[in-house]
C-alpha cells in the first residue's frame, strides 16, 4: 500500500527590513537619532530585531557636520541607499540650493539615483525640501513644520502642502513635521509595518505617547490663554471611558459646564482638531487594537469601537488606513490569536 510523500512545511524565510537614514551636512542629532530609536527596538516572537538601521552620507565614510558644536562619523558612502528597503532624510539646515533654490546639486542628486524604484521613501521636518527637489512630491500631499510650511509652498508650488497635520502618509512617501512630529511618523511605519501592539510597546519603551492627537495647529504660536480657564482633559478622558456609547458633543461640553460653542473653540485651541474628529480617531485606534488581539466579530468590533454598524466602522478604517477591517486583520493579527475564527461575511 503506498502512501503519500510528506511535503515538509518550511517557515518562511526572516528578513530584517532595512532602513537607511540618509545624514546631510547641518544636521540635527536629535531628528538622526528619531530612526535609531524607533526601529531600533521592534522584535519579533523569537526577540530577532524587526529592522537593520543604517546610517550613510552623500560622500564616502567620514564626518558629517552637525548644528552642534559637533561632527559625527559616518561608516557608510551613498552606495547603500541601493540596499535599503526605506530611506528616511532627518532635518538639516544647510541644504544650500536645495532650501534656497528647490534644486538638487549634483552631489545629492549622484547619490539619491542610487535609490532603488520602489523604496518607501520618508522625510522628517525640512528634509521634505529634498523629496521635493527630486520632484518627488509633485501633486502630491506633503507636510514640514509649520513655521516653514509657507516658504516650502512658494518654493514648490505643485506639492499639496498641509500645515495643520503631525505627518502624512501617502503609501511610497511619508513626511512629517518638524521635531518630535518625526517620532510620530517612525511609530506610524512600525504600526503600519506590524500593527499596533508592537508600535505601543515601542512607545511605551521611548516613554512617549503611541498617538498624539490632533496636529501641528495644537503647536502654532498663540496669545497664552488664561491658567484659570478650565481645559478639556476631562471631558476628554470621560469620553475614552466610553467609547463604545453614543457620545454627543453636548455630552462632552456638559463634562466641562461649557457651551457648545465655547467647549468646541477651547477643544481645538487644546487639541488642533473638532471634537468629532477626535472622537474619530480614538475610535479608530480602539478598533485596530481589536481586530488585532481579540476574536472578535467585525460586527461586535464595531460596537465595542463606538461606530454601531460594521458598515460605519468599514467605512473609517477605509478613510483612515486604505484597508477593510478583515485585511487589517489578516495582516496584524497576532500569532497567537490566529487560530480563531473570524466570524464570515466580515
Amino acid at each position: 500500500m503506498s502512501s503519500e510523500p510528506e511535503h515538509e512545511v518550511r517557515e518562511p524565510e526572516f528578513r530584517q527590513h532595512r532602513v537607511v537614514v540618509l545624514a546631510l551636512d547641518g544636521l540635527l542629532p536629535f531628528e538622526l537619532g528619531i530612526p535609531h530609536r524607533i526601529f531600533g527596538r521592534p522584535k519579533d516572537a523569537l526577540g530577532r530585531l524587526l529592522y537593520e538601521v543604517v546610517t550613510c552620507s552623500i560622500r564616502p565614510p567620514g564626518p558629517v557636520q552637525t548644528d552642534a558644536d559637533f561632527a559625527i562619523q559616518v561608516e557608510h558612502g551613498p552606495q547603500t541607499l541601493a540596499t535599503a528597503d526605506t530611506v528616511i532624510i532627518p532635518a538639516s539646515y544647510e541644504l544650500g540650493p536645495v532650501f534656497e533654490e528647490g534644486v538638487l546639486t549634483d552631489e545629492l542628486a549622484a547619490a539619491l539615483a542610487h535609490i532603488r524604484p520602489g523604496t518607501r521613501l520618508a522625510s522628517i521636518c525640512t528634509g521634505v525640501y529634498v523629496l521635493a527637489a527630486a520632484g518627488l512630491l509633485d501633486s502630491r500631499p506633503a507636510t514640514t513644520h509649520w513655521a516653514d510650511a509657507e516658504r516650502f509652498q512658494r518654493l514648490f508650488p505643485k506639492v499639496e502642502v498641509d500645515a495643520d497635520v503631525l505627518f502624512i502618509d501617502d503609501g511610497d512617501v511619508l513626511t512629517s513635521a518638524g521635531v518630535a512630529a518625526g517620532i510620530d511618523l517612525c511609530l506610524h511605519m512600525v504600526r503600519r509595518d506590524h500593527g499596533t501592539a508592537v508600535a505601543n510597546e515601542v512607545a511605551r519603551r521611548t516613554v512617549v505617547p503611541p498617538h498624539r492627537d490632533g496636529g501641528q495647529a495644537q503647536y502654532i504660536h498663540r496669545p497664552v490663554p488664561d491658567p484659570q480657564q478650565a481645559s478639556t482633559t476631562t471631558a476628554r478622558a470621560w469620553a475614552l471611558g466610553r467609547l463604545h456609547e453614543p457620545i454627543q458633543l453636548r455630552d462632552m461640553a456638559d463634562q466641562e459646564a461649557m457651551s457648545v460653542r465655547t467647549f468646541t473653540r477651547r477643544f481645538r485651541e487644546e487639541v488642533g482638531i473638532s471634537p468629532g474628529q477626535w472622537l474619530t480617531q480614538q475610535r479608530v485606534e480602539r478598533a485596530r487594537h481589536l481586530l488585532e488581539s481579540t476574536g472578535l466579530s467585525v460586527d461586535q468590533v464595531a460596537r465595542d469601537a463606538g461606530f454601531g454598524t460594521a458598515q460605519s466602522m468599514r467605512q473609517h478604517l477605509q478613510a483612515a488606513l486604505g484597508v477593510t477591517p478583515t485585511s487589517y486583520r489578516r495582516t496584524f493579527r497576532a500569532a497567537n490569536n490566529a487560530d480563531v475564527q473570524v466570524a464570515s461575511g466580515t
